[in-house]
């Protein structure tokens, strides 16, 4: 590159590439540092609304026979609260975290996809709104967070509450699923130079599992979500007993989701406190490889407890046995982490400040939560208790232990990272002892009022049982605690006002994000550093003045290119340089036309929610517009006398990972889709003297073969586009096979008779529309590919197109197969063996 310059110079070149505009430009604003702050923002702001409801809740369930709201309100009140708390707070709080604070961990300049980022913030923002628009309008849901069905289905709840949760947790989930995807990329292929898998710090750690597990675990959520809406939009009966359908399935999807969804709002808490600890132990975390057996563990048993909430439900003795002890041994990988940190702390010289005593507030809250959890687990405590307040105050002790008192020791100890002031400390302390106090006090008498019979989600209740001053005091400890939670907003507000300024790593800690200047500038690092030991014992004070001064890879700014680092998944050595696109408001019109389109679902305006689709797709196909690169420049320049090719001419750059990622994703939601098919199969009622349909399965056999020869080439395409050869015409027999398949498919369909009258025509449908849509999808992924090879964007070295579409029509033959077999299956049911 030229000749060395200032850091001043470097710095405000660099600034100037990544930079936010002022005014309406910020809308723009694709930086990951920007929308990490906006997520945690509008977190806390939806907090603050889950926690003046729970204070309504509290009001109403003071004293016996009480007229404070009527039974309806509260049925809607506590529904929102649980909502927000679960889907609007927890999880988008930490992926807020994580988008701010993970590139600058790694050694990054931002997230692998920092439109998607943006688009997933978006959706986030207006699925929100819905949801709280819903609630001050009078029509939120009122069927309970977890919307069990008959409650939730038509019949009785004939208004839009139930509507306004299914697509506006949908529209959310859209935000979620974006985040896991390009969290995980960004973990496996834009660490620092240098930083093998062996050498993360343990947070990214934390937060790789949890990415995966929110790629398979969240899917159910969404396909349970789709069918109830189906089922309540054009009486498609998938949870309807009295047509084949069964309650049940709802409660299995829903678990399948709602389970390691416990895990995913508590691992990177626990990836905070494994990042804290050793700063106030002044020493490295115990047991590094044992933790990170135990966070895999705990991912893998998170998928085995879902039927932990269904004990009741009537399901067999042998299964009970199974999941009570996999809901006993999900405590050891939870007890290995825990001893880590109470063996740094004993092993270490600890220190006392603000953020260690929300870790002390940690283990006594987890752990008794966590003991509870032990006594639920057992199958006939848990029909003793069984949706009492003994669970609601279980549920609290591990969702506040192990979320919440992380989450402020990490507000009190990353803030002025953000801030770049540090706190004056004159209300942290008496704000700790008030959450501490009050939580404790309105939680740990519901355990008592449980065991003494008092049900979950009564508005009212006598006054001769004896749970009276239980529940008087509960709701005293809930005011202090809110009180609490005001004098950290006040303790916030102040030390960004009047907290003292200070250099880099005011605790001395030993993790890569306080290299960077704080606040931290738009690009994070001047020069990427090279990372040759453990990322958790380096010495920030010392790497950050370096690299400020350009001394590292990608140390320059070259033709206004956001560029940062693409590494070895597994070794951290260097692969290529990732171009970023720039500010655009893109993510922001087709999060707008993606609210459109759930709008339109909502309202009942059916036949335009189409156009929202369609306006969406659109939008999304201009987002690679001016991205690539039109001739093969082979390897840069990257510093440190090294050269590697751009990410366009890598074949593992993270647009081929990040889309095996997402078929991963689909292909569980698919899974999920055909375990529903067999469960209303095997259990549900309504199935006897079934008569086989007379379906032209002939069309299903024609759909799969042009499927499979659409998917074949696809294969030549990219294969002749290696040799240098013409793959264009193999891409457009691709397109004509997949559109011959989805008109096979859609024949089928319309033979299909009475879809409403049975779930077994629901669920052909179902896999027929599924299959269609995945041919389809399959389709368009070719024919862009042509596109970009016809503009010249494609070439035998810059080959990602060809990859993504060979690996998307792959896909849609492949899930053809058990789709179709399924759907043979169902309409052959009743014949004569």
């Amino acid at each position: 590159m030229s000749e060395p310059i200032s850091p001043i110079r470097l710095h405000k070149q660099l600034e100037r590439i990544w930079m936010t505009p002022s005014g309406i430009g910020r809308l723009s604003s694709v930086n990951h540092t920007v929308l990490g702050k906006r997520f945690m923002v509008v977190a806390l702001t939806f907090f603050a609304i889950g926690g003046f409801l729970s204070m309504l809740i509290r009001a109403q369930l003071a004293t016996p026979h009480s007229a404070f709201i009527g039974p309806e309100i509260y049925n809607q009140i506590f529904t929102m609260h649980g909502t927000v708390m679960m889907f609007l707070f927890a999880i988008p709080m930490f992926e807020g975290f994580v988008i701010y604070m993970l590139p600058k961990m790694l050694g990054a300049r931002d997230m692998a996809f920092p439109r998607l980022t943006a688009y997933g913030f978006w959706c986030y923002l207006f699925g929100g709104m819905i949801l709280i628009g819903a609630m001050l309008a009078g029509v939120a849901p009122d069927s309970g967070w977890f919307m069990y069905t008959p409650l939730s289905s038509r019949p009785y709840t004939p208004g839009i509450n139930a509507d306004v949760w299914l697509l506006g947790i949908t529209f959310v989930e859209i935000s979620a699923v974006t985040a896991a995807i390009e969290i995980f990329v960004s973990i496996l292929k834009m660490r620092a130079p240098g930083m093998a898998l062996t050498r993360m710090p343990l947070m990214a750690w934390y937060m790789l599992v949890t990415s995966g597990m929110m790629i398979v675990g969240f899917p159910p959520l969404i396909l349970g979500s789709i069918l109830l809406e189906l089922e309540r939009a054009f009486d498609l009966p998938f949870f309807d007993p009295t047509r084949g359908g069964d309650p049940l399935l709802w409660q299995h999807l829903f678990w399948l989701f709602g389970h390691p969804e416990v895990y995913i709002i508590f691992l990177p808490a626990a990836g905070a406190l494994s990042t804290i600890i050793p700063v106030f132990a002044q020493r490295q975390i115990l047991g590094y490889r044992a933790i990170i057996a135990a966070i895999v563990a705990m991912g893998f048993l998170s998928f085995g407890l879902w039927v932990h909430h269904m004990f009741t439900v009537g399901i067999p003795h042998l299964a009970l046995a199974f999941f009570s002890a996999a809901s006993a041994l999900v405590a050891i990988p939870t007890a290995v982490q825990i001893f880590a940190w109470l063996g740094t702390l004993a092993s270490g010289k600890p220190k006392w400040d603000v953020p260690m005593l929300y870790v002390f507030g940690f283990f006594f809250v987890f752990v008794i939560g966590g003991l509870t959890g032990v006594m639920l687990a057992m199958v006939p405590f848990n029909t003793q208790v069984h949706d009492t307040h003994f669970v609601v105050a279980h549920l609290h002790y591990v969702l506040v232990g192990g979320f919440v008192f992380p989450m402020l020791a990490g507000i009190y100890h990353w803030m002025p990272h953000i801030s770049g002031r540090q706190s004056l400390y004159r209300l942290s302390v008496p704000a700790f002892w008030l959450i501490f106090s009050g939580f404790n006090l309105t939680f740990f008498q519901m355990h008592l009022t449980g065991l003494m019979g008092m049900p979950r989600r009564i508005s009212t209740y006598p006054s001769n049982w004896g749970w009276d001053w239980l529940n008087l005091s509960s709701s005293i400890g809930g005011f202090i605690l809110t009180m609490g939670f005001a004098l950290v907003l006040a303790d916030m507000v102040l030390q960004f006002r009047y907290g003292r300024f200070f250099r880099r790593d005011p605790w001395q800690a030993q993790t890569l994000e306080w290299a960077t200047a704080t606040p931290p500038p738009s690009y994070n690092f001047a020069a990427i550093p090279r990372i040759d030991i453990r990322a958790d014992g380096l010495e920030p004070a010392r790497i950050g003045p370096v690299q400020a001064g350009g001394a590292g890879y990608l140390g320059f700014a070259r033709e206004d290119r956001q560029e940062t680092m693409g590494v070895d998944m597994a070794t951290g050595a260097p692969e290529h340089v990732m171009i970023l696109p720039r500010r655009t408001y893109l993510p922001l019109w087709t999060a707008l036309a993606t609210a459109s389109f759930f709008l339109a679902m909502l309202f009942g305006f059916y036949a335009l929610a189409p156009f929202g689709a369609l306006a969406t797709l659109i939008l999304f196909l201009l987002w690679p517009a001016s991205l690539g690169q039109k001739r093969d420049q082979g390897p840069v320049d990257i510093g440190m006398g090294e050269k590697a090719p751009l990410d366009v001419e890598c074949d593992s750059n993270v647009s081929v990972l990040a889309n095996r990622a997402a078929i991963v994703m689909d292909a569980t939601l698919f899974a999920s889709l055909l375990f529903g098919g067999l469960f209303l199969l095997v259990v549900a009622p309504n199935w006897e003297g079934m008569t086989p349909l007379d379906l032209p399965l002939w069309l299903a056999g024609t759909a799969l073969a042009a499927a499979a020869l659409a998917g074949g080439a696809s294969l030549l395409a990219r294969r002749a586009n290696g040799r240098g050869g013409r793959g264009g015409p193999w891409l457009l027999a691709t397109v004509l096979g997949q559109i011959a398949a989805v008109a096979m498919l859609v024949m089928l369909a319309l033979a299909l008779p009475e879809p409403t009258a049975h779930a077994r025509q629901a669920v052909i449908l179902a896999l027929i529309s599924y299959g269609a849509l995945h041919c389809g999808l399959g389709g368009l992924m070719a024919g862009h590919g042509y596109w970009r090879l016809s503009q010249g964007y494609v070439s035998a070295r810059r080959q990602t197109e060809m990859v993504l579409a060979w690996l998307w029509n792959l896909y849609a033959g492949a899930a053809l197969v058990p789709a179709l077999g399924l759907i043979v299956l169902l309409a052959l049911e009743g014949a004569t063996p």
